[in-house]
């Protein structure tokens, strides 16, 4: 059986979608919002463009899918941050971002927001808890810890241009 196509739309300002087409050739779509609710989408079959059904969940009915769809998926050893008050988010660096090619430590995140920069994806790699001198690149996507409103804070500073 082929792998379901899965892609990643940021949303400024809103989230992120996650548009997959299964095996059927169904659309669905989910997206996440930066307030940590979840809009989940079902397009129709005869054109999968257009919206049959929307569903907007909080983000304990959210988890609480989650739960449904991957009962085993917990860990004790893994931190949800939600139940701390903490969120991690992906925020994406444009390329005509005034970050682009700038250092981290530029960016003054954790000072100016207390969110933290725990990671930065570049296309196929990973760099976990990236110094003060890593040289950021358009396109680099950040993951974000903190408070909802340093979060939020983070991805104004990092979406000036």
């Amino acid at each position: 059986m082929p792998a379901p196509r899965m892609s990643t739309t940021p949303l400024p300002g809103i989230g992120v979608q996650y548009d997959l087409t299964t095996r059927e050739h169904r659309h669905l779509s989910v997206i996440a919002h930066r307030d940590g609710t979840r809009s989940v989408n079902v397009y129709r079959p005869d054109d999968p463009d257009a919206c049959a059904h929307s569903l907007h969940l909080t983000s304990a009915e959210a988890s609480s899918l989650i739960d449904a769809l991957m009962p085993d998926h917990h860990s004790p050893s893994v931190l949800h941050t939600t139940d701390l008050g903490l969120v991690a988010e992906r925020i994406e660096l444009s390329a005509h971002s005034v970050w682009n090619g700038r250092v981290m430590g530029d960016l003054r995140l954790r000072t100016e927001t207390g969110a933290s920069v725990v990671a930065v994806l570049r296309r196929a790699d990973a760099v976990p808890s990236p110094g003060p001198d890593y040289r950021l690149a358009g396109g680099d996507t950040l993951i974000v810890v903190g408070t909802r409103e340093g979060v939020d804070g983070a991805a104004a500073i990092l979406g000036r241009e």
